[in-house]
């Protein structure tokens, strides 16, 4: 599959290596995806973020990024869920950040050592890639480009996905932005 991502594509996906390896994290997930998109710069990817209001680094996206980090990656979905259950999250991430230092719940892996070997793809990864995949063939496009990861990013419930949508970037919007009758185009 990677033989049909465009330059941009490929190198998000080198980025979202790159930023699991510098987390420590044992593998690739979708949030790594997001952040390696943010990096990028002149791809119809970044301009579909940029016609969307979002800065230049996607500063309010990362710090999302972070604080659902900080709660071991649940979605301000999942944390209502368990506040219906009478589970607070807030109090559990304070009490294990006492214990054992701020960010103790993200997973990284941060001076501890890392993990040995190749990052593997989690299924968060996989999943997105495929919707990517989707995406070019529904906008009939002969290669996958960065803008079909942000498009994949949109629809894949999860952080992302959340955090993006609170800034306004959602399939729908990403999908106006690039393929609105070629007004809003970006150059391919």
């Amino acid at each position: 599959m990677f033989e049909r991502f465009t330059k941009d594509a490929r190198a998000v996906v080198r980025g979202a290596v790159e930023y699991a390896e510098d987390a420590g994290a044992q593998s690739v997930d979708a949030e790594h995806l997001l952040l390696a998109l943010l990096d990028r710069e002149g791809s119809r990817g970044s301009f579909a973020l940029a016609a969307l209001g979002l800065d230049e680094r996607g500063e309010p996206v990362r710090q999302a990024l972070r604080d659902a980090r900080r709660r071991a990656g649940l979605s301000r979905a999942d944390t209502d869920a368990l506040a219906d259950l009478g589970i607070d999250v807030s109090e559990i991430v304070s009490r294990v950040e006492e214990a054992h230092g701020v960010g103790a719940m993200s997973g990284d892996r941060q001076g501890k050592g890392a993990w040995p070997g190749r990052r593997t793809f989690g299924r968060s990864t996989k999943d997105t890639l495929e919707k990517a995949l989707r995406s070019a063939v529904a906008h009939h496009d002969r290669h996958i480009g960065d803008e079909h990861i942000l498009l994949a990013l949109t629809v894949r419930p999860g952080v992302p996905a959340e955090a993006l949508a609170d800034h306004g970037v959602t399939y729908e919007s990403v999908t106006r932005v690039l393929y609105d009758g070629g007004q809003a185009r970006a150059a391919g």
